[in-house]
């Protein structure tokens, strides 16, 4: 059976239909509509005005890829700058290639690149540092935890190097509904609050975020890098496989098989979600330690590292947090220095009882760290 007729130009050959709509467009046609919705999701948000400069965060893969090919596309007529922030975080493997493919679009596009690194920010702590630490300590899972926090932050602080006024990033519809159920399955109504609309407007010292590619399906990400001939990296994180989200990915494909809205129904429910007053958030405050908005005494980028340097990672998620925030590293302590990741393990020697009737000594986490009880060891992801 022929292909039909596009529906917007009458003449080419249809190539494909919209998974949403249904509707028949040539590849040509596709693609401008595309942007179009771009457009319209942006201006309609008023997302990034006139003048603006703009960090894209730029991994590599197909979402940024084609969110920095978009507004590379529309800038003109938005009246915007950009400029690309990539993110190294030291996963051996991985992410040199990635890099690679990034610097191969900013060269061929013609947009200034600046990388900023994990190690440099972070105090010579790396992804792979950051595993090997919590390999032995039952926090395995845990590593995309950390990534997302610090990569956050390191995008802030790439943002900021360059100039910018306004930071973007690439996450799609199938993206925000894996966030909305992750949230929705870990009770976490704070971040179900937080997480509707199409960013952040930029409280406090924090840079204006958004996310122009929000109401687009994954599929057509990927259908738009084809027609676009856009090159990407396509591999997976090698700690990817242990997150949650892939379980709640597994899940939203089944529904999506059931109900082909459910994505969007997602991302929409979010936008519309409201909290009883007892259950709303309290207003963010400012970081004790370095000055960034945060909801309790210590960000979440300063309590990870705080842990992470006191040789005690899972302490760092969760309910542990409050014992991170109100103990903070003792001055002289190498196993406890800010931006050690090598810190040598040994017996404790501290004389708190770790269960409650003789004094942990050789049963301690980390040398020189202080213990809790096994009350506060369980932190949840």
């Amino acid at each position: 059976m022929p292909a039909p007729t596009c529906s917007s130009c009458h003449a080419a050959r249809a190539a494909l239909r919209r998974p949403r709509s249904g509707q028949a467009l040539c590849g040509s046609c596709f693609c401008a509509a595309f942007e179009a919705e771009v457009l319209h999701t942006v201006l309609a948000g008023r997302l990034l005005p006139p003048g603006a400069v703009v960090a894209v965060g730029a991994s590599g893969g197909k979402d940024s890829t084609v969110l920095a090919h978009v507004l590379r596309e529309l800038a003109p007529r938005l009246g915007i700058t950009l400029h690309l922030v990539a993110v190294d975080e030291g996963i051996g493997g991985y992410r040199d290639a990635a890099l690679e493919a990034v610097s191969s679009q900013a060269a061929r596009w013609e947009l200034p690149l600046t990388i900023v690194a994990y190690a440099d920010l972070f105090g010579g702590w790396t992804m792979d540092a950051v595993a090997r630490s919590t390999a032995g300590s039952g926090r395995s899972r845990s590593c995309c935890t950390f990534c997302g926090v610090l990569r956050r932050r390191a995008l802030e602080e790439g943002a900021r190097l360059v100039g910018a006024t306004h930071i973007v990033t690439g996450h799609n519809a199938d993206d925000m509904a894996e966030t909305v159920l992750m949230n929705f399955l870990r009770g976490d109504a704070g971040r179900l609050a937080r997480g509707g609309g199409l960013g952040s407007a930029g409280e406090g010292c924090a840079l204006p975020r958004c996310r122009p590619l929000q109401f687009a399906s994954q599929k057509e990400v990927v259908l738009y890098a084809h027609f676009r001939r856009l090159r990407y990296f396509s591999e997976e994180c090698v700690y990817a496989p242990e997150a949650f989200r892939g379980h709640a990915r597994d899940l939203l494909k089944r529904l999506e098989a059931a109900r082909p809205s459910a994505v969007l129904d997602l991302v929409h429910s979010a936008e519309r979600l409201a909290l009883a007053p007892a259950a709303r958030p309290p207003p963010p405050g400012t970081c004790s330690r370095c000055g960034a908005l945060a909801s309790h005494t210590l960000c979440q980028a300063c309590a990870l590292l705080d842990g992470l340097n006191r040789g005690l990672p899972r302490l760092a998620i969760g309910k542990g947090r409050r014992v991170l925030q109100a103990k903070p590293p003792l001055a002289g302590n190498p196993s406890q220095a800010i931006g050690d990741p090598v810190a040598l393990q040994g017996p404790c020697t501290c004389e708190q009882s770790r269960d409650g009737a003789s004094p942990c000594r050789d049963g301690g986490d980390c040398a020189g760290a202080t213990c809790v009880v096994p009350s506060d060891l369980s932190a949840t992801e």
